[in-house]
């Protein structure tokens, strides 16, 4: 399925996208370059059927991040342990991605794309090898997988070189939605076409992941009950914690080695300067990753008493853009852990600076593997306790071998 082609440096694939959108990399010039992208909207296909279909290969790129040959790239992905900075890494998989997308709807008698892509939601990123070094080599290569009517999901790939080959670090899946010129409404996207048993397995592999996320939503705590199961261990976690004493509901103490949830949280505030924009002068999608991100890793950090290492990402959905000027308020906390496991729960909302009103944005969740034994983390409310059954639900939907050992060395 994959043509050969030669890899775009990593430092080029925001330019490309500018170039496709048409826009300028001058703050100043946002409004007249928005203006014209109105002009762009009778490119807009009227139905799918108007659009001609594409096949995964025409979508298929490779780009390089070349740590090892270019040194000075490191120091933007660089640790203080000498390690790489994860969050990084989601910055390039979102550009990444968008630019697959655009791949996909080239339309060739344009100057500019007409549609405006933009990321629906990160379904979940694992990692499946260790030891991620700052002087090697790394490589992204990825291609829509699966289509809907206006959205396309991605499948990313990142390898790092040990020795003469690449090896497999990352496997990632986004999903991407089309908007008009003007990033409105809903555009239409290209049908693919399937030509080999692999690209119908992906297809179909794309077709569950929808079908998945339609189940976990539908089942949210957030509408309906938990599960017998769940009713279950949430009762026995605060029969644990009654005081015998006492013999009271009001008198709760903690069992050995356990921390309150409210007890685990950390804030942080962002002011989203222009710097920090897309190519539709909203904010970066990625940078609100990284940011999440490295709050969620100081959380983890600051819970299990030693350094964390990425484990999972899961289920992050991009509720509503993040304009230019808003300040962003990102709230972390532990909401489940399991021996080594610390799973982090970050909320990010945005108030304007005319408006005070807060807007839930993103909610992020990472799965973390401690260097040792982390103690248990108990809800005290009912909200708490639906915080810990939707961290558990997560956590036990990913895919890592539960085996998986701590020298991944991937740090914020």
């Amino acid at each position: 399925m994959h043509e050969a082609c030669s890899p775009i440096h990593v430092n080029h694939v925001r330019d490309k996208l500018r170039e496709i959108v048409g826009v300028s990399t001058n703050w100043r010039d946002h409004v007249k370059a928005m203006e014209e992208r109105k002009l762009l909207q009778s490119f807009l296909a009227q139905s799918q059927k108007g659009l001609p279909p594409r096949r995964m290969k025409d979508s298929y790129i490779e780009v390089l991040l070349p740590l090892g040959s270019q040194p000075e790239l490191r120091e933007k992905y660089l640790t203080v342990q000498n390690t790489i900075r994860f969050g990084r890494i989601l910055e390039d998989l979102d550009s990444l991605g968008v630019l697959i997308c655009y791949m996909h709807t080239k339309i060739h008698s344009a100057k500019a794309s007409p549609l405006s892509v933009v990321t629906a939601l990160v379904d979940k990123i694992d990692m499946c090898k260790t030891s991620l070094s700052p002087e090697q080599d790394i490589k992204f290569s990825g291609h829509v997988s699966w289509v809907g009517k206006t959205s396309m999901e991605v499948k990313m790939q990142m390898f790092q070189l040990h020795g003469n080959e690449f090896c497999p670090v990352l496997d990632a899946t986004f999903v991407m939605v089309a908007r008009d010129s003007e990033n409105q409404g809903p555009a239409f996207v290209n049908p693919l076409i399937l030509e080999s048993p692999e690209e119908e397995e992906l297809f179909r592999q794309g077709e569950l992941n929808k079908g998945r996320r339609v189940a976990f939503s539908s089942t949210s705590l957030l509408k309906m009950a938990p599960s017998a199961e769940e009713r279950t261990t949430i009762h026995e976690m605060f029969l644990s914690t009654l005081d015998p004493k006492t013999i009271s509901f009001q008198s709760r103490v903690l069992p050995p080695h356990a921390v309150w949830m409210e007890d685990s949280k950390l804030k942080s505030l962002e002011i989203c300067h222009p710097q920090e924009r897309n190519i539709f002068n909203r904010i970066f999608g990625g940078f609100l990753m990284r940011k999440a991100y490295e709050l969620g890793w100081a959380t983890a950090c600051n819970f299990g008493g030693s350094r964390p290492f990425v484990v999972a990402v899961d289920d992050i959905m991009f509720q509503k853009p993040v304009e230019v000027g808003s300040l962003l308020f990102l709230s972390s906390q532990v909401c489940f852990t399991r021996d080594n496991y610390i799973q982090v729960r970050v909320h990010s909302e945005v108030a304007s600076l005319a408006n005070k009103e807060h807007m839930t944005t993103n909610v992020f969740h990472f799965t973390f593997m401690s260097e040792k034994e982390v103690p248990l983390v108990f809800p005290r409310t009912y909200g708490e306790s639906m915080l810990y059954l939707d961290g558990q639900r997560h956590f036990n939907s990913m895919s890592v071998p539960a085996n998986l050992r701590k020298d991944y060395l991937v740090e914020p």
